[in-house]
């Protein structure tokens, strides 16, 4: 694009934190139990009726889980992001399914009508079949240590393999878990079918309105949003290998251009040699580039196949989403990068023009060898005064601690934020860590890029 043609460089204003979402999903669970306890009809069998609590309790947290996977822009604002968003759905999503368990065991009717049974139990299969489903790429984070060499084992056993290579495509997975609303529309029908307390007008159409409000946000999702949803045709320019393993993808323009805020991220869509792909990445270009670019590794059964991708195929982005933004924090900050977790901070640097950064930043940024675009980053920061970038080379120098971290710093955490994206274990450590040495919780962001 000619330099006349790009947007002018405006400094990005301060951006306050909303982060109230799961605020609110407690605060609708227990007002559903206040008014459940309230309004209990007379008569009614205690052990029942709280085995019916429960199962209201699983429709309201299930509905909750269809309205945070909708993918309505201001869903965002509540939950600080898609990505926690995300997290979030399946936190809920969990929960309920939990729920469902003391429904089963407590909830009895004798005159329960002909099809509420039947449609209670696939609507339970289907659940936790999607919920295992779910978390099996993360099966070893959640195996106890002393079990994940067992686990190892089995998973290498030839059949075990076939299974995982199976059920282990995300687009597989993808495209199946779009049913999670009829399977809780099978659940809610049955409550209204066999719920013995909605002689109540109240309780009847407070889990209506439930109910009601969930479906109509997957209803949104499956048959209305794709009508609706900002989506931008763009042209593979370049592929370009950085370092083993990490490919950087250009994207031109074929029409109106992509909006974004340095740090965000978008859904590329790519017509690769194999169909298309849908995947979330972090854009990794400055805001007034005329190229947008993403930088990808491969971490999964999408992304793998970047190297599939060849200059001139059509490309879709979609979004942009996510709130992960330096502008949030205060005038003294820690950046903290590992691998391809770089990316939000290089758009930042990227889009930075001198005072746009906050007073003080120390930027650390580790890998394997030499750090991917340690030159580039080095050569932006020189024109930035408070911005002190360490490069750490896990080979030579160890791996990047809390405790180097704040051995840099001189201990120093008053009035400090951190911003960090990388390995989930590592932001893990980091969290804990610099929590102890005491930095708020609220001023410690990280981006979640593992949140399928």
């Amino acid at each position: 694009m000619p330099a006349h043609h790009r947007p002018p460089h405006v400094p990005l204003p301060r951006v306050a934190p909303r982060f109230v979402g799961p605020a609110s999903v407690a605060a609708l669970v227990v007002a559903l139990a206040a008014l459940w306890l309230a309004a209990r009809p007379a008569g009614t069998p205690a052990r029942s009726y709280a085995g019916q609590l429960v199962g209201a309790e699983a429709v309201l947290l299930l509905s909750i889980g269809l309205v945070l996977v909708s993918s309505l822009p201001w869903v965002e604002p509540w939950f600080d992001g898609i990505d926690r968003a995300a997290i979030w759905h399946r936190r809920v999503v969990i929960a309920g399914l939990v729920l469902l368990v003391p429904h089963v065991a407590l909830a009895a009717n004798e005159s329960s009508s002909s099809l509420g049974p039947t449609f209670a139990a696939v609507a339970t299969i289907g659940l936790a079949a999607l919920a295992v489903w779910a978390i099996l790429p993360r099966w070893r984070s959640l195996a106890p240590p002393p079990l994940r060499g067992a686990v190892d084992t089995i998973v290498a056993l030839p059949g075990a393999r076939h299974l995982v290579r199976l059920l282990g495509g995300y687009e597989r997975w993808r495209t199946l878990h779009r049913t999670t609303g009829v399977f809780v529309a099978l659940g809610f029908v049955h409550g209204l079918l066999d719920g013995t307390p909605f002689g109540s007008g109240l309780l009847r159409w407070s889990y209506v309105a439930i109910g009601a409000v969930g479906l109509a946000f997957y209803a949104y999702r499956e048959l209305l949003a794709r009508w609706f949803a900002p989506l931008h045709d763009y042209q593979v320019e370049t592929v370009r290998r950085i370092a083993p393993g990490l490919v950087e993808i250009a994207l031109r323009p074929l029409g109106r251009r992509f909006e974004f805020v340095p740090g965000q991220f978008a859904m590329l869509y790519l017509e690769g040699k194999d169909g298309w792909h849908r995947h979330p990445f972090t854009i990794s270009s400055g805001r007034d580039e005329e190229l947008v670019r993403v930088t990808v590794k491969a971490l999964g059964d999408t992304t793998s196949r970047a190297h599939l991708v060849e200059p001139g195929m059509p490309a879709v982005l979609g979004g942009p989403h996510g709130r992960f933004d330096f502008r949030r924090g205060t005038e003294r900050q820690v950046w903290l990068a590992a691998g391809v977790g770089v990316t939000p901070f290089l758009s930042w640097l990227r889009s930075a023009r001198s005072g746009d950064l906050p007073e003080r930043v120390d930027f650390f940024y580790s890998a394997a060898g030499t750090p991917p675009f340690a030159a580039e980053i080095v050569e932006l920061a020189a024109d930035q005064a408070g911005l002190r970038v360490h490069l750490v080379d896990t080979e030579r120098d160890g791996r990047l601690t809390p405790e180097s971290v704040l051995a840099a710093l001189g201990g120093d955490t008053r009035r400090l934020s951190v911003f960090m994206c990388g390995p989930a274990a590592m932001l893990r450590t980091f969290q804990t860590g610099l929590r102890l040495a005491g930095v708020r919780g609220r001023d410690v962001h990280r981006e979640h890029f593992d949140w399928r």
